[in-house]
C-alpha cells in the first residue's frame, strides 16, 4: 500500500510503498476512499517544514527551549541526534477519512466488515489503508458519498465550536473566517435554524461565501460592520461568535468583542491569540471559550486508544457522537457537502494539492484524494541487503520510538547485523529500515518471529506487551532483549519464569534493559569497594512529573512509574550492594492523580548490605537528576548524573569526569551480542533479571499494605 509522507527537516513529500498497518485491540482495518486535506493544520505544518532551521526555530520555540535542556543534560551530539531523528522521519499527514471497513479486531463491536466509515485522529491519515480507533469511526448510510463522509471529521470541529456556544433556534450566530471549517459551521448554524453572518478578509471569500452558498458575509474592512451585525440581530447584538480563522493577529478576538451582545459568548475554534482588549469583554461580561478539536474525548488515551466512552448523562455529545450527528446530517440530507470540493487529486499528484494551497495561486476550499479501488496490500517489505556471518547476532526489532531511534538502534548496527524490523505503522518501520539498511520492515511481530534468519530479539514497545512478546520470542527459539520492565505485574513473572525454567537443553538468552549497572561510573566504582565488605546505598532520583493521564501511569498500559522506572534503580542497588535483596519495605506520598510516584524505598540484602531509593516527582531540573552514595569500609563514592564519579577515601578525594552522562546502554548492548557470539551466558543472569522484578512488585505490595515484606525464591 502507499502512504503520503513529509520529512520535517527539508518539507519534501513523499508517496512511500509501506506494509499495511498492523490490527490492534479496539480497531478497525479501513480502505480508505477518499481523504481530506485540511488547508489550515497541514498547510501550516507543511509551512513549517519547508522553512530553513532558523525559521523553524522561531516558529516552535518551546521545542527549542527542549533542545537546550538536552544539550545541557546530554550533550551537543546527543540532542544534535535527537532532532535529527525527528526531522528526517517519516511523518504521515492527514486526519479526516472515509471508506470501508476490512477487518475488525475481536473486542471491537457495532462494526462490521463491509461497512462504509467516515475516520478521524492522528491514524486517519492519507494513506491507501489506515488503522483507526473504533471510538474515532462511524458508520455512514450506503446512500451518502464517500467524497462528502471524508468531510466528517472536520466537519465535527465546526459542530463542536457550535456546542460550545449554548446557541439556541432562533439565534444569532457571527462566523469570523470563512476558510473550509468556516463555511461547515455556516452551513450547520443554517441547518439549525440560527442566522449566521460571515466575516473574512479575503474578498473572494466573502464573495464565495455570498454567491455560491448564499450566505449573508462581509469583508473585515467594510464600514459599519458593528451596526450591520446589530441590525441583523434586533439591535442586541450576536449571541456568539465563532472565530474559525487562523492568525497571530488579536483583531478577530477584538472584533468578536465588539459583535457581541451583553454576556454572550465568544468560542474560539481556530488558532488564534486569546489575548484581547479589555473594555467590551469586561463591560459586556462575555464569556470567552476554547473548543477542543473534535469534541469531549480528544487527546484523551483512555478515550481515542481504549475505546472507554463517556457516559452519555455526563458527556452528550463526545468526538464520536459529534462525528455521528454529521453522517447523520448528510444522510437525511440536511447538509451537503459537495458543492464546498474545488479539487481532487488521485494519492499520488497529492503533493500537487500541497502546493495549491501553500502557493495560493488559484482559490481552493476543499481538497480531496482519491485512492484506487484495488490496493497491494502487504505485511512487509523487503529491501535489498547484505548477508551476516553465522556467528553474527541477526537482529529483528519490535518497536520503533524515540528510544528505539535516538538510542538502542544505533547500537544495534554498530554491534550486531540489525536485519529487520516490525513496528504497528508502517512509515516508522520503512524509515528505520531505509536509515540502517534492513532487509525488512513489517507490521506484523509474527514476520519476525518465522523469519529463520534472525536469531535475536530487542523489544522497544509500550510496557505491556513486553511479557507476551518475550514469551513468543523465546518459543521461538531466539535471544531476547527486551527494554525494562521485563512485565508489569507478577502473574506475567511467574508465567515467564516457569516457561524459561523449563527449556530442554541450552536456552535462548534472555536479557532486560537494566543498563545503568553497565555503565562506565557503576563499573567504577565497583573497583574501588572491597568485595567482602558490606555497603550502605542511598539512590536519589530526581524523576520530574508526568501528567496524570501519561500511559506510563496507566496499569494496564504502562504499570506506573514504580514499574516502568523504579525497576532500574532496584536493579542497580542489588548490583552495587552484590547480593540478593531479601527484604523490601516502602511509602509513597500522596500526590496529585495519585500517580504514586514520589516513593522511598528500603531494600536489605543477604551479605548485610542495605540501600535506600528515594524516587521524587516534586523537584525540579535545576536539580541533578540522579545521585547515588555508596559508603562502605571507610570509603565513599558519589555518582552524579553519570557524568562524574567521586571517590572519597580516608586518605584522599579523586574525581572521574566522563565526556558524556553515559548510563550504560552501549556497553549493555555490546555485552550482549558478545555473549550471543561466543556462546556465553547473559550479562544479566535470570536470576538477577527475577529477583530485581520481583522486589519492584514488592515495592507496590508494601506500598498498599503498609508493610515490609521479605522476599523468597
Amino acid at each position: 500500500m502507499q502512504q503520503l509522507t513529509q520529512q520535517l527537516k527539508t518539507g519534501q513529500m513523499e508517496i512511500v510503498e509501506v506494509p499495511v498497518p498492523r490490527l490492534q485491540s479496539g480497531q478497525l482495518l479501513v480502505r480508505n476512499h477518499y481523504s481530506v486535506i485540511s488547508a489550515g493544520t497541514e498547510g501550516k505544518t507543511v509551512s513549517d517544514a519547508r522553512k530553513g532551521y532558523l525559521a523553524k526555530a522561531r516558529s516552535r520555540q518551546k521545542e527549542v527551549k527542549q533542545v537546550l535542556d538536552l544539550v545541557k543534560a546530554q550533550g551537543f551530539k546527543a540532542a544534535y541526534d535527537v532532532v535529527m531523528n525527528k526531522l528526517e522521519a517519516l511523518s504521515p499527514l492527514g486526519y479526516s477519512c472515509a471508506g470501508e471497513v476490512i477487518a475488525i479486531a475481536p473486542d471491537v463491536k457495532g462494526f462490521k466488515v463491509g461497512d462504509k466509515v467516515a475516520c478521524g485522529g492522528a491514524t486517519a491519515s492519507h494513506a491507501d489503508v489506515v488503522a483507526v480507533p473504533k471510538n474515532l469511526c462511524t458508520k455512514v448510510a450506503d446512500q451518502v458519498s464517500s467524497k462528502e463522509a471524508a468531510f466528517t471529521t472536520i466537519a465535527s470541529i465546526a459542530l463542536q465550536g457550535i456546542r460550545q456556544s449554548d446557541l439556541q433556534v432562533g439565534g444569532t450566530c457571527v462566523v469570523i473566517g470563512l476558510g473550509l471549517i468556516g463555511i461547515i459551521a455556516m452551513k450547520l448554524l443554517e441547518a439549525s435554524g440560527i442566522k449566521a453572518f460571515g466575516i473574512d478578509v479575503d474578498a473572494g471569500a466573502v464573495e464565495r461565501a455570498r454567491k455560491k452558498f448564499g450566505f449573508s458575509a462581509a469583508l473585515r474592512s467594510a464600514s459599519g460592520l458593528v451596526d450591520e451585525v446589530q441590525l441583523g440581530s434586533g439591535g442586541y447584538g450576536a449571541d456568539a461568535v465563532l472565530i474559525t480563522a487562523g492568525t497571530s493577529s488579536l483583531d478577530p478576538v477584538n472584533l468578536a468583542g465588539q459583535l457581541c451582545r451583553q454576556k454572550g459568548i465568544v468560542v474560539v475554534v481556530g488558532a488564534v491569540p486569546t489575548g484581547f482588549d479589555r473594555k467590551d469583554y469586561y463591560r459586556k461580561e462575555l464569556d470567552l471559550r476554547m473548543s477542543c478539536s473534535y469534541g469531549p474525548g480528544r487527546y484523551d488515551a483512555r478515550y481515542e486508544e481504549q475505546g472507554i466512552d463517556y457516559p452519555v448523562a455526563y458527556a452528550r455529545w463526545t468526538e464520536q457522537r459529534n462525528m455521528q450527528t454529521i453522517a447523520d446530517l448528510l444522510a437525511a440530507d440536511k447538509l451537503v457537502f459537495s458543492d464546498m470540493i474545488s479539487h481532487t487529486f488521485p494519492l499520488e499528484e497529492a503533493s500537487k494539492a500541497y502546493g495549491l494551497i501553500l502557493e495560493k495561486k488559484e482559490s481552493f476550499l476543499g481538497i480531496l484524494i482519491r485512492y484506487p479501488e484495488e490496493t497491494a496490500e502487504v505485511d512487509r517489505i523487503v529491501f535489498p541487503h547484505t548477508t551476516a556471518r553465522p556467528e553474527e547476532p541477526r537482529i529483528g526489532v519490535l518497536g520503533a520510538g524515540s528510544f528505539a531511534h535516538n538510542v538502542m538502534l544505533p547500537l544495534l548496527h554498530q554491534n550486531g547485523h540489525l536485519e529487520a524490523i516490525a513496528t504497528s505503522q508502517g512509515t516508522a518501520a520503512v524509515f528505520a529500515a531505509r536509515k540502517y539498511q534492513l532487509r525488512m520492515a513489517t507490521t506484523q511481530m509474527e514476520a519476525l518471529l518465522d523469519d529463520e534468519q534472525l536469531n535475536t530479539m530487542v523489544i522497544l514497545t509500550r510496557h505491556n506487551h513486553h511479557a507476551h512478546q518475550v514469551m513468543a520470542a523465546l518459543r521461538a527459539r531466539k535471544h531476547v532483549m527486551v527494554e525494562k520492565p521485563l512485565c508489569i505485574n507478577e502473574e506475567e513473572l511467574e508465567e515467564i519464569r516457569t516457561y524459561y525454567e523449563s527449556i530442554p537443553g541450552t536456552k535462548p538468552l534472555l536479557m532486560v534493559g537494566f543498563n545503568r549497572r553497565f555503565a562506565p561510573a557503576t563499573r567504577d566504582s565497583l573497583l574501588h569497594i572491597n568485595a567482602r565488605l558490606p555497603r550502605s546505598i542511598q539512590i536519589r532520583v530526581n524523576a520530574g512529573t508526568l501528567p496524570p493521564e501519561h500511559w506510563v501511569h496507566d496499569p494496564k498500559a504502562g504499570g506506573g512509574r514504580i514499574v516502568g522506572e523504579g525497576c532500574h534503580f532496584i536493579d542497580l542497588a542489588a548490583c552495587l550492594a552484590g547480593s540478593e535483596i531479601v527484604r523490601v519495605a516502602a511509602s509513597a506520598m500522596q500526590t496529585p492523580g495519585s500517580t504514586c510516584d514520589t516513593v522511598t524505598v528500603n531494600l536489605e540484602f543477604k551479605n548485610g548490605s542495605v540501600a535506600g531509593i528515594a524516587y521524587f516527582s516534586n523537584g525540579n531540573k535545576r536539580v541533578a537528576k540522579e545521585e547515588i552514595e555508596i559508603f562502605s569500609g571507610g570509603t565513599v563514592l558519589r555518582i552524579i548524573d553519570f557524568k562524574l564519579l567521586e571517590i572519597n577515601t580516608e586518605r584522599n578525594t579523586k574525581t572521574i569526569k566522563y565526556k558524556t552522562a553515559d548510563k550504560g546502554h552501549r556497553n549493555e548492548v555490546s555485552l550482549f551480542m558478545q555473549a550471543i557470539r561466543e556462546g556465553r551466558e547473559a550479562p544479566i543472569t535470570f536470576d538477577q533479571i527475577y529477583q530485581s522484578m520481583k522486589a519492584t512488585f514488592a515495592v507496590e505490595t508494601s506500598i498498599r499494605e503498609k508493610r515490609s515484606l521479605a522476599l523468597t525464591q
